[in-house]
């Protein structure tokens, strides 16, 4: 390569590479990391609540808003991270790699942060995807990065302060706008406005798996709405090894607590007083769909086994699987739109979707909407 066509790649790239350029694609995709995180720690602790945490269940929709955000956010970040990368790579690798303290404690804090982001990110997506080609368990592994991620994420800022008010005071293509054009250059301004519109597809491509409307565009998003019953399913009963124990004429649902067991077969299921609710069921996945249910109040089942409205409820699957069992919140259980549903969308439970009875609550993770009900404990 000639001295000229370096000089020209060089110049080229510069008013790319430029701090306004840099400092606002990295606030963009900080928020994002932090809309993430939070909404990333809210679901754990709805499924892992510590002692000190009570979760409400109105209003029914805001799970499904929250981690619509989370997913979304995440999915946002990517194409946001790699301009972000695609500019400052050449600084990453400058020397002195470690110089001062100063610049030691940068030089590992942005070290820490791309591979963590890159990780989450990474895994993340092929969470959605349900894909898990590793060995380490992924909702463990993605917890704890997220607090190393945004640990690095406040380390870096910190140091960066000055540089970052500095940036976002000066405008993105100032004087040089139009000598850049004037020599055919990239300007900031375009860097910035592809940036956002890169993020903005990535965004409109998984929304509509949260967002109703936006549905027909979400052309990445693995699951937006097609299933049995107009409803996805992540789990089907044939993966689950238990569709011949939920046909079978024998199944029954037993109650136990402190009021003693009750055995209660599907028919007197069906014989007791039945309501009907519309809710939306919102998976981790970020996925969502709104559906009507009908079928026999928790509260009313909670209490023939003695509960008395101050204690959360244990369903139990025939599903032996990692999520066979779940610990319901007693908002929920009090929550009169909590049911065991035994019908959907005006049809009898799709074996997939839990026949013979399954829970449906509002303002729960999906997993926690256990299917194929064989018990219900009072704790």
């Amino acid at each position: 390569m000639s001295i000229d066509r370096i000089t020209t790649t060089s110049a080229a790239a510069e008013p790319i590479r430029d701090r306004r350029v840099t400092t606002r694609v990295g606030l963009a995709l900080a928020t994002c990391f932090v809309v993430c995180f939070v909404t990333g720690l809210l679901s754990h602790l709805i499924q892992h609540p510590p002692d000190w945490f009570a979760w409400i269940s109105r209003p029914s929709w805001l799970y499904r808003v929250t981690q619509g955000l989370h997913v979304i956010s995440g999915v946002t970040a990517i194409p946001l991270l790699l301009v972000k990368l695609g500019i400052v790579y050449p600084k990453l690798f400058e020397r002195p790699l470690i110089g001062s303290p100063v610049r030691a404690i940068e030089r590992i804090s942005i070290a820490v942060l791309v591979s963590s982001a890159i990780f989450q990110l990474l895994t993340g997506l092929m969470n959605i995807a349900q894909w898990y080609p590793w060995r380490f368990f992924f909702p463990t592994a993605h917890y704890a990065m997220a607090y190393v991620a945004i640990g690095a994420l406040l380390i870096h800022i910190a140091v960066k302060l000055p540089i970052i008010r500095d940036a976002l005071q000066s405008p993105v293509d100032a004087e040089s706008v139009a000598e850049d054009d004037s020599r055919g250059l990239i300007t900031r301004r375009t860097v910035l406005r592809s940036a956002w519109v890169a993020a903005g597809i990535g965004a409109v491509a998984f929304a509509g798996q949260t967002v109703t409307p936006l549905r027909r565009l979400a052309v990445l998003a693995p699951r937006s709405g097609e299933g049995p019953q107009a409803l996805p399913i992540n789990r089907t009963a044939a993966q689950a090894g238990i569709a011949a124990a939920a046909r079978s004429p024998d199944h029954r649902l037993l109650l136990t607590g402190p009021g003693g067991e009750h055995v209660l077969s599907l028919d007197q299921l069906r014989a007791m007083p039945q309501h009907t609710v519309r809710l939306p069921i919102a998976c981790v996945e970020g996925w969502s769909v709104e559906a009507e249910w009908t079928g026999v109040r928790l509260a009313d089942l909670a209490a023939m086994a003695g509960h008395i409205g101050d204690g959360d409820v244990r369903m139990v699957s025939l599903d032996r699987g990692l999520y066979g069992t779940a610990d319901i919140p007693v908002a929920q259980v009090r929550n009169p739109s909590t049911l065991v549903a035994l019908r959907l969308n005006g049809a009898e439970l799709d074996i997939d979707h839990g026949y013979p009875c399954r829970l449906i609550a509002p303002n729960l993770p999906g997993v926690m909407q256990t299917k194929w009900l064989s018990r219900i404990e009072v704790l």
